[in-house]
C-alpha cells in the first residue's frame, strides 16, 4: 500500500516565483476524474510503447485493464516498469500529472468485481466488465487489470506554472 502522506516539494527550477506545492490530495481527486490517460512501456527490444487508455483510481491505485494480446500486454509481460500521464492539452491552463510505478496484476476476484463497479460508476454502462477467471470479460473479449501503485508522480501546474513532486516509500 502506498503511504499516506508521500514527500512533496517544489521544484524551484520549473517554478515560478508564486507557485507552490500541490497537496497530493489534490492529485488524487484528478486521478480520480480524469477521463483519459496515456500509458507508457517498454517494448522487449527496449523502443517505447505510448497508448491511450481509460483507467480508475482505487484504494490508492490507478488501475486499467488490456487484452492479453495487445502490445501493452506484451510489454508488461518483460517489463512491469510504466509511467501513466494525464493533463489538459493546453499550455497556459489546466494541470498535467505523471505518475512512475510498477504495473502488477490483478487477479482477485472480490477486487476485480469492486474495479468493475468503479469502471461503470466512472465511464458508464458501456464499460461494463464481468470477472471470470482472475480476468475482466466484457464485449471486447477477455482483459488482465493491472494496478499501478505510484512511486514517483509528478504534478505541473500552468497558472502560476509550478512543479511538484510526489515521493512514496515503498
Amino acid at each position: 500500500m502506498v503511504a499516506k502522506s508521500p514527500v512533496t516539494e517544489l521544484d524551484a527550477r520549473y517554478s515560478e516565483e508564486k507557485s507552490t506545492a500541490s497537496d497530493w490530495s489534490e492529485a488524487v481527486d484528478r486521478l480520480r476524474t480524469a477521463e483519459v490517460f496515456w500509458l507508457s512501456t517498454v517494448r522487449p527490444d527496449g523502443r517505447p510503447h505510448v497508448t491511450p487508455l481509460i483507467a480508475v483510481w482505487h484504494d490508492g491505485g490507478l488501475h486499467f485493464c488490456t487484452g492479453p494480446d495487445e502490445r501493452k500486454a506484451k510489454n508488461l509481460r518483460e517489463n512491469r516498469e510504466v509511467v501513466l500521464t494525464t493533463g489538459a492539452n493546453a499550455l497556459n491552463e489546466g494541470y498535467d500529472l505523471v505518475l512512475e510505478g510498477t504495473a502488477a496484476t490483478v487477479s482477485d476476484e472480490a477486487r476485480l468485481r469492486a474495479l468493475a463497479g468503479a469502471y461503470v460508476e466512472k465511464y458508464g454502462a458501456d464499460w461494463t466488465f464481468e470477472v471470470h477467471d482472475g480476468a475482466f470479460v466484457g464485449d471486447g473479449g477477455t482483459a488482465l487489470v493491472f494496478r499501478v501503485e505510484p512511486r514517483t508522480a509528478f504534478g505541473f501546474a500552468k497558472s502560476p506554472y509550478g512543479q511538484t513532486r510526489w515521493q512514496f516509500t515503498q
